[in-house]
């Protein structure tokens, strides 16, 4: 098991946030370029196994002996379903939008932790989820004419992506780090498959090398974050995906010309602050029980 390290947690989770960021600007090149959003899919998970078999340097097969294979099959299957429904938001919405819709998954993280880590959330904290869902709303504007099925389908993605962190957080109280990587990219590889079969087109050279670089940043980002689990609290890392808006709406404005809409820029910062609010939370309740563990509840996760 790796060392604690919040510090260290917060630049692994940071930097997982780069990673996938510029992993949606590649997908969205791919895709521009003819190719399926659920073959980007397929190639994000084939790809990124690939890239992911060095990690049995060293322990060989044994890294992949397990005892939870069902919860490795549950995190592959959550994994699969919010990768597709991401990647299809990615081709479809501006990515802005997209990415910033993709800010409810710390808050739907937020909502899974008390049902399913059994952690404590008091009325601070369920205040500032309920705010962020109003940016949510902020940006989906249900009912006008800027709303699209395609909203719904990232807000999916968002659910499943929280599921999927939840059962990591699960999986790391006894599975190796590298071990969550390789079985997820795998299960998600099989899992993906047949619909990209179903919606095949055959890349040209610069196709097949943005399907390796969908994998190879997909899979960077996978480890980094699966680390960064291993050290610290889910929801006090989740915020840190909000990186990715810069990044990536910097790069969809010089590459094709996107710009950010107010009412998305206004939904993700009501998103962000209330992300903000609760990683605040989490860390001052974290240090408290630091500091005085005999005042932390018994078998359970933090309260706020």
């Amino acid at each position: 098991m790796l060392k604690r390290s919040p510090l260290h947690a917060y630049a692994l989770m940071a930097a997982s946030a780069v990673l996938f960021g510029l992993m949606a600007i590649v997908m969205r090149l791919g895709t521009e370029r003819g190719l399926h959003a659920f073959e980007m899919g397929f190639f994000r998970s084939a790809f990124g196994l690939l890239f992911a078999l060095p990690l049995l340097h060293g322990r060989g097969l044994a890294l992949l002996r397990t005892n939870h294979f069902h919860l490795y099959l549950l995190r592959g299957g959550l994994g699969a379903v919010s990768m597709l429904a991401s990647f299809w938001a990615l081709a479809h919405l501006p990515l802005a939008q997209a990415i910033a819709i993709s800010f409810s998954t710390p808050l739907f993280v937020t909502i899974g932790a008390v049902f399913l880590l059994g952690e404590i959330v008091r009325a601070r904290r369920w205040t500032a989820v309920a705010v962020g869902f109003v940016g949510v709303l902020v940006i989906m504007r249900p009912g006008s004419l800027h709303f699209s099925v395609d909203m719904l389908v990232a807000l999916g993605g968002a659910m499943a992506a929280a599921s999927a962190y939840i059962s990591i957080k699960f999986l790391s109280r006894s599975e190796p780090a590298d071990a969550i990587v390789i079985y997820m990219t795998a299960i998600m590889g099989v899992v993906t498959l047949p619909l990209a079969l179903a919606t095949w087109t055959r890349p040209d050279a610069t196709g097949w090398l943005l399907a390796a670089l969908v994998g190879l940043l997909g899979t960077a980002g996978q480890i980094t974050m699966t680390r960064a689990y291993h050290m610290g609290e889910v929801s006090a890392l989740a915020p840190l995906n909000y990186l990715q808006l810069p990044v990536v709406s910097i790069c969809a404005w010089f590459i094709f010309a996107q710009s950010v809409d107010t009412g998305t820029l206004a939904g993700a910062a009501i998103i962000i602050a209330a992300n903000l609010y609760i990683a605040h939370r989490e860390a001052k309740l974290a240090q408290r029980a630091m500091t005085a563990p005999e005042l932390a509840p018994s078998g359970s996760g933090q309260s706020a």
